[in-house]
């Protein structure tokens, strides 16, 4: 791995330009406050502050020349471990954190590609998935690029970025079932991840920004797993009816020889995001501007489609990179 300029001058720029359309809001806004206020706008605050690492994301990671990420180690095709990786001895991630030479797969790779455009080093740790959803994260890595879907619920402790890939969920049945039909799992043992959007859709509970759900499956007897594939390689061998996840991962576990078959029809779609902390203690506002920037750019020059084409065997990029994040309505502060 090669590590990148220390200078930054990308996003060294970037953040400028991005503080200076803050200040011109501010102004404006300052200008219509009451006569005599001394408070300033929000925009102009944050601006303000654009340049403190103490008090903004962006700053901080430009400052300490890193971006810090979670992962999931055992997680492929999305992130896993490099057999007989080299650690780069200049690397300027802490010795708790994996470096770049050390995690592949389509969400690692990501992030590297995020870190790259700004100019620093991603480096990587692994809390566990529940912590990464329950948000208040106390600032120990800066966002997450984990395959988590876009969902209304999860968008009240975390913010999302612009989605990265998109992904049908399916059920996935033994080999030799005789289910063809997902209604047919009625009252059945049908496995899911535990907190996702899986236990979420099985419990009729499951609610998609802008989408409505056709519910096919009714009272299902829930086995919940903290992870895919030891759900999935339970339903290989015979102890579940079905198991209900993103259709790579199945898919994948089809590639490594678990006795699996897909059933046709996908039981939903979700927006694959990253996620930054709203519990986080710095302002987020340019930072998220630019990764969103970034994955923007990631879109357009086709380079998650390809990743997505390297890591899948298909191009599950490109319809998220037309979502409209303003129809979320997301202020991020």
């Amino acid at each position: 791995m090669v590590l990148l300029d220390a200078a930054r001058p990308r996003w060294a720029v970037r953040a400028a330009l991005l503080a200076a359309v803050l200040v011109v809001a501010g102004c404006a806004g300052a200008s219509q406050q009451p006569a005599g206020s001394s408070a300033p706008s929000s925009a102009a605050s944050v601006a303000s502050n654009a340049n403190d690492p103490a008090t903004d994301k962006l700053a901080s990671v430009l400052a300490r020349g890193t971006l810090v990420l979670s992962t999931d180690p055992a997680y492929p095709p999305q992130s896993a471990l490099v057999e007989n990786a080299v650690r780069p001895t200049d690397t300027r991630c802490a010795p708790n954190q994996l470096t770049a030479a050390e995690v592949e797969g389509y969400d690692a790779d990501t992030g590297k590609l995020v870190a790259e455009r700004m100019g620093v080093e991603p480096c990587f740790v692994t809390p566990p998935w529940s912590e990464i959803t329950a948000g208040n994260w106390g600032d120990r890595w800066d966002i997450a690029w984990g395959s988590g879907a876009l969902t209304e619920e999860r968008m009240t402790r975390l913010w999302v970025t612009q989605p990265y890939y998109s992904t049908p969920h399916d059920f996935f049945v033994p080999a030799d079932s005789t289910i063809t039909d997902a209604s047919q799992l009625s009252g059945l043992e049908v496995g899911a991840c535990a907190g996702c959007t899986q236990e979420l859709y099985l419990k009729h509970e499951l609610k998609l920004p802008g989408e409505t759900l056709d519910y096919v499956v009714d009272d299902p007897q829930i086995v919940t797993f903290d992870a895919e594939p030891p759900g999935l390689a339970a339903t290989a061998a015979g102890d579940l009816a079905a198991f209900l996840c993103g259709e790579p991962v199945g898919a994948e576990a089809i590639a490594d020889g678990a006795k699996l078959r897909k059933l046709a029809t996908p039981a939903y779609t979700t927006q694959k995001t990253g996620y930054l902390d709203r519990g986080s203690q710095l302002s987020q506002t340019l930072f998220a501007a630019a990764v969103d920037e970034t994955l923007r750019e990631l879109h357009a020059d086709g380079t998650l489609k390809k990743l997505s084409e390297t890591y899948f065997g298909i191009d599950y990029a490109t319809a998220a990179g037309a979502f409209d994040m303003a129809s979320l309505d997301q202020s991020v502060e």
